[in-house]
């Protein structure tokens, strides 16, 4: 599959699609609770940033274009120029932060496969978000062109952005309160 092809394949709200070296990815649509994940850590984020940056979740990120390898993290961070340009898709050179929350059938992806793509995109920040009690963050941070780990969190966490020279800080108890969006 190439990039004009993958432009030109339907959407669809049923499945969660991706292109790994050429060859269409399809996974079920993650569930409620995973989505109200999804959508405090990109306002916590977003918060905590400064205006030039912004966190979007499921967008389209080009990991490679020959094979295609097209990834929609859970979360990326990305400057807000880019964003606001509104692209179908984002190219992984753009992506300072991408954020993957575990679930039952992506667990194996996001730990090994995807781990390995970010790093030899290039990506500065890799964390995933285990959502399974107690709720926890391993934090992984680019370094000579591999990952080296930079904690695992439970409970509160700040975290610190090399690219931004900012703190962010996260509940990740909170992340699962469905009460906590109205607070």
């Amino acid at each position: 599959m190439t990039l004009d092809d993958w432009a030109e394949f339907p959407e669809t709200s049923e499945f969660h699609m991706e292109v790994v070296e050429g060859v269409l990815s399809v996974a079920p649509r993650p569930l409620p609770l995973h989505q109200i994940v999804l959508g405090r850590l990109v306002y916590l984020i977003t918060r905590g940033l400064p205006m030039d940056l912004v966190a979007v979740n499921e967008m389209e990120m080009v990991i490679s274009t020959v094979p295609l390898t097209v990834r929609s993290p859970d979360v990326l961070v990305a400057p807000t120029s880019v964003i606001q340009a509104n692209p179908p898709r984002i190219g992984a050179k753009d992506v300072s932060l991408v954020i993957e929350v575990l679930c039952e059938g992506s667990k194996r992806t996001d730990e090994n496969d995807k781990y390995f793509e970010y790093a030899d995109a290039g990506i500065e920040h890799y964390w995933i978000v285990d959502l399974a009690p107690p709720i926890s963050l391993l934090a992984y941070r680019l370094v000579d062109g591999d990952y080296e780990n930079f904690g695992e969190h439970t409970g509160s966490a700040a975290l610190a952005f090399a690219f931004a020279d900012t703190t962010v800080k996260l509940d990740l108890d909170a992340l699962i309160d469905v009460r906590a969006q109205r607070s």
